[in-house]
Formats: structure tokens, sequence, C-alpha cells
């Protein structure tokens, strides 16, 4: 096994990339059910729709749109940690890149919270409870997710 990531580095990295950020991952569905189940679980009738926000009761309502933002402001935090100490093994100064990593984070958060109706109305068209299209949702997120922070986090925040 050293000698394959010897020879593999970078497929190495992009493994323990996607590996521990499923560290991330459960903390986002824990806290996203937290917040559609009890936290925020009051404001299920209530739409929520602000500046390109939209989120119908049918899609979750304010208590999705909040749910949302929790479990991805969680999760973030998180893999921020994970992925500096465990991932990269990050030794540049944080305050030089920690803007780089805000920005990339809101890019990838104001995605991820714009997209959720839209995806949860497709899969609760095909037949998915509320439930599960929320779901399925917060995994097209977390996959988009992928796609965004890993090229920031290896090539400006996180490089050695």
């Amino acid at each position: 096994m050293k000698n394959w990531i010897g020879s593999h580095p970078d497929l190495w990295e992009f493994i323990k990339f996607n590996v521990l950020s499923n560290i991330a991952t459960v903390t986002n569905f824990i806290l996203l059910w937290l917040g559609t189940g009890f936290l925020f679980k009051t404001f299920s009738e209530q739409s929520f729709n602000w500046f390109i926000f939209n989120y119908s009761v049918e899609n979750g309502g304010l208590t999705g749109f909040l749910s949302f933002l929790l479990a991805y402001v969680g999760a973030q935090i998180v893999n921020y940690i994970v992925q500096r100490n465990l991932v990269f093994g990050a030794n540049n100064s944080i305050s030089s890149t920690l803007h780089w990593y805000i920005l990339t984070v809101v890019f990838a958060g104001v995605v991820s919270i714009i997209l959720p109706p839209y995806t949860i109305s497709l899969f609760t068209g095909f037949g998915f409870s509320i439930g599960v299209a929320q779901t399925i949702a917060n995994v097209v997120n977390i996959f988009l997710q992928v796609v965004i922070n890993y090229p920031m986090l290896k090539f400006v925040i996180m490089k050695k």
C-alpha cells in the first residue's frame, strides 16, 4: 500500500479528501435532519422567498431553508478542520488563505441553497416524499460541493 501511495500521491489525496469528507457529510445530514425534524419545524408552514431563494411550503419552506443553511455551515466548519489537518497537511498561514475558503464556501453555499427547491420539486414530482426528496437534494448538493471545493482546497487554500 505504501508503494502505491508513493506512486500515486495525488490520487491518494483525492481518495482521502472524499473519504474524510464523509465526516462533514455525516455532520451535514445530522444537522439537516435535526433542523427539519426539530429545530425549525415550527416554520414548516411558512414559505421563504427572498432575493434568489425560493422555498415554497411544498419544497420545505422556511424550515428547509434554515435547515439546509445550518447543515451547510456546520459541515463546512468540520470540513475545513478535517481537510487541513488530515488530507492536505497544510502548513500555510490560515489568515493568508481563510478569505479564499470563505469565498469558496459562500459560492458553493449559495449554489447549495438555491438548488434544493428545484431538485426537491423534481424528486417529489417523481413520487418521492418530501423527506426523501430533501435527502436526495442534499446528496446533489454534496456532489456539487466536491466539484467546487476540491480544486480550490488543493490548488489555492491548502497548498503546501
